[in-house]
C-alpha cells in the first residue's frame, strides 16, 4: 500500500521485473495481481519479508540471490510507527529492527 505500491506500479509500467517484498501473503498477492492487471506486466512477483525479523531478511535475501541473475534497484520502504514497546524473538526492539536493522541487513546481503 502507499508509497511502496506506487513505486512498484511505476517500475512495472516501465516493464521492470518487480519483486514486492511484503509481510502479508494475502495483501501482497492482491497488490501483485492489481499491478499486473493495470500495467500488463506479468513479471511482478511476490516475496515474503518481515524486516522486523533478521531471519526473515536473511531468507528473503538468500532467495533473491538464488533466483535472480542481477538486481538493479532496491527500494527500502518498509516502516512502522506508533507501535507499543516490544522485543522481537531475536531480542531487538521491534520498531528499531523493522525500520533500521532489517533494511540495513537486507541492503548489505544483496550487495553480495
Amino acid at each position: 500500500a502507499g508509497i511502496g505500491k506506487c513505486v512498484a506500479m511505476d517500475l512495472a509500467r516501465r516493464n521492470a521485473r518487480t519483486i514486492l517484498a511484503c509481510r502479508s501473503r494475502e495483501r501482497g498477492q492482491a497488490a501483485v495481481e492489481e499491478i499486473r492487471a493495470v500495467t500488463g506486466n506479468p513479471a511482478v512477483l511476490l516475496g515474503l519479508l518481515d524486516t522486523g525479523s533478521l531471519a526473515s531478511v536473511r531468507a528473503f535475501a538468500s532467495a533473491v540471490l538464488r533466483q535472480e541473475q542481477r538486481l538493479d534497484l532496491l527500494v527500502n520502504n518498509a516502516g512502522v510507527t506508533g507501535l507499543p514497546f516490544a522485543i522481537t524473538s531475536e531480542g531487538l526492539e521491534q520498531t528499531f529492527a523493522t525500520n533500521y536493522l532489517g533494511p540495513f541487513l537486507l541492503t548489505n546481503l544483496l550487495l553480495g
